[in-house]
């Protein structure tokens, strides 16, 4: 069984990141986030403050990433009683191709898969979409499970929007930097209502994942990748509109997933093509690119999106997604203790290189978003399991993690319906999003 409590480690400034086990959201909506300061390595000296107690025996007690501790033991029970395939499908989310409603919801029961990523090639219309995510729960019910599987989408709002034409248009993220920084209150506030409604509309569509949000910090017109997509080239900003569009999906009972981590805006060629090189020390990430995922973590976030970038100062020549030292960065020294999934593993970054998806899962990765064969990679992964090459203590850990998060998802939507109005809603939000920043 691994540990419920937070790793009271440090990040550069000696900024306590995380604290204590409070429930999901609860950090105050209205005070503006801590910035990290260079540093030229990472501490992990224990803070000075009191030593937190031993995790309650209360199953009730909420961990800081939202399942309580009874969902996690509860799931690390249920994985401990599966087989190396299903285990190996508990910690992938399959890629398909086509609209036919049954071809994800059959490779999700015959592979057991956690879940699928839905992409715009994916979907035709509302009467289609919602064939395809009922089709997909009910495979995961045929294969004996009583949580629900992930069903994912990039919807960021802009124009990673995999949805148009079916949910709300809402601005790109860089409008919630935009309104943050013409009135923080307000700015942080239609924000947090922004990623409500896209929450709801997400989980009346049959969604039980979403994409988003974008913490990386981008440099602007040398970043051809997230762009816009960023809320601010300010981390301060930044830190903001990310902590609020949490607590707004998490008021939605969607699962968010932060994302890249460490940071993607200061990248200067695209990992969907190549793996970028990104210089940039300890130091300058912790001043520019952390600030806003050590946001997320203090809101309690439930899922981090590793990136494909080569970090020359923490792990040289190798993906972010698939080194070790960028999986400690975030759970030893920033404190994460929730779902780690890596970016699509059918990008160029990681295209050429073996096993990716076997490499990502021995460096630490929870999920395995997309690989380009998933039924080939879930193959690798079982026998990986079987012989060794991963063990099998380390794939339950995992696979763990991501059932007690469907289990919260579930819990927190069955007591927060979808109003009938959802839609008004989402166009209401989306307005005032605007509105606030322009």
């Amino acid at each position: 069984m691994f540990s419920t409590r937070p790793r009271l480690a440090l990040i550069a400034t000696g900024v306590l990141l995380v604290s204590g086990c409070a429930g999901l959201g609860q950090a105050p909506d209205d005070a503006e986030p801590a910035t990290s300061s260079p540093s030229p390595s990472v501490s992990t000296t224990e803070s000075a403050a009191p030593a937190e107690p031993e995790a309650s025996e209360d199953p009730d007690t909420p961990t800081t990433w939202g399942p309580t501790t009874g969902e996690l033991e509860q799931a690390q029970e249920l994985v401990s009683t599966w087989s190396s395939e299903q285990l190996a499908g508990g910690v992938i989310v399959g890629r398909f191709h086509g609209t036919d409603p049954q071809e994800p919801a059959r490779m999700v029961r015959d592979l057991h898969l956690a879940g699928v990523s839905v992409t715009g090639a994916n979907v035709l219309d509302r009467e289609q979409v919602l064939a395809m995510t009922s089709a997909i729960a009910e495979a995961a019910r045929a294969d004996g499970r009583d949580h629900p599987p992930v069903i994912g989408v990039d919807q960021e709002g802009g124009y990673v929007s995999h949805l148009r034409g079916i949910a709300t248009d809402f601005p790109h993220f860089q409008t919630a930097g935009l309104a943050i920084a013409a009135d923080a209150r307000l700015g942080r506030r239609v924000t947090r209502g922004a990623a409500l409604a896209t929450g709801l509309e997400l989980r009346d569509l049959g969604f039980t994942w979403v994409f988003a949000p974008v913490a990386d910090v981008t440099i602007g017109a040398a970043d051809p990748t997230i762009g816009a997509r960023s809320p601010s080239q300010d981390p301060r900003l930044a830190a903001q509109a990310v902590g609020a569009a949490i607590k707004g999906y998490d008021d939605a009972g969607v699962v968010s997933t932060v994302k890249h981590f460490p940071g993607h805006g200061g990248a200067t060629s695209d990992s969907h093509d190549t793996l970028p090189v990104l210089d940039s020390t300890l130091a300058e990430l912790s001043a520019h690119d952390l600030p806003p995922f050590e946001s997320a973590i203090r809101q309690q976030a439930p899922a981090v999106m590793l990136s494909h970038l080569d970090l020359t100062d923490i792990a040289p020549g190798v993906p972010a997604s698939m080194a070790p030292e960028v999986y400690d960065l975030l759970r030893d020294d920033l404190g994460f203790e929730g779902v780690t999934i890596t970016d699509s593993l059918g990008m160029g970054a990681v295209g050429g290189r073996p096993t990716p998806a076997l490499q990502a899962l021995q460096a630490g990765a929870d999920l395995l978003l997309m690989p380009v064969d998933t039924a080939t990679t879930h193959g690798i992964v079982a026998d990986a399991i079987d012989s060794g090459l991963v063990s099998r203590a380390h794939v339950e850990e995992a696979a763990a993690r991501v059932v007690a998060v469907q289990m919260w998802q579930a819990r927190v939507a069955a007591r927060r319906p979808v109003p009938a109005d959802v839609v008004e809603r989402a166009q209401a939000a989306s307005a005032d999003l605007e509105s606030a920043a322009y």
